[in-house]
C-alpha cells in the first residue's frame, strides 16, 4: 500500500530527495514519456549531491522538456510512503515561455495538450499532484 502526503509547510531541505515540475506551456500541459515505457509523468527526477532542490527542479524541466526560458515556484512538499521506507520531495509549477530542443536523455517524447494522460507512470503520486494543483489555482 502506498501513501502520499502533501505539506504546505516546507519539509527540511535535507531530506528532500525528488524535484516534480508541474508544467504548463501556452496554457497546456506538459509531460514527458521515458525511453522505456509507453507511459507518461510529470517531468521530475532525483536530487544529486550538492545541488539544492531548486537547481535540481530547472535541470530536470530543461533536461525532459527541453526548456529554455521558465518560471518556477513552489507548490508543496510532499512524501511517498511505500514498502516501509518514506521518501520526500518538493512540488514545482513551472510556466514556461520557450521550448528547445529535447536533449540526448531517457526522455524519448514530450507532449503538449489540454488534456491529461491516459496512461500515467506514477498514477497513485502525479495524480494527487495534479488535483492539488487545481485546487491552489483555482
Amino acid at each position: 500500500m502506498m501513501e502520499v502526503k502533501l505539506y504546505e509547510k516546507k519539509i527540511d531541505d535535507c531530506l528532500l530527495e525528488y524535484a516534480v515540475i508541474i508544467s504548463r506551456y501556452q496554457n497546456h500541459w506538459v509531460f514527458c514519456r521515458h525511453k522505456q515505457r509507453t507511459t507518461y509523468e510529470i517531468p521530475g527526477g532525483h536530487r544529486e549531491k550538492g545541488e539544492s532542490i531548486l537547481d535540481a527542479a530547472k535541470r530536470e524541466l530543461r533536461e525532459e522538456t527541453g526548456a529554455l526560458e521558465f518560471k518556477l515556484r513552489t507548490l508543496c512538499d510532499y512524501s511517498v510512503q511505500s514498502k516501509g521506507k518514506i521518501n520526500y520531495g518538493r512540488v514545482f509549477v513551472a510556466d514556461i515561455t520557450l521550448l528547445g530542443e529535447l536533449p540526448d536523455s531517457e526522455i524519448c517524447e514530450v507532449m503538449i495538450s489540454t488534456k491529461l494522460p491516459e496512461k500515467w507512470t506514477y498514477p497513485e503520486i502525479q495524480k494527487k499532484f495534479i488535483e492539488y494543483y487545481k485546487i491552489v489555482t483555482n
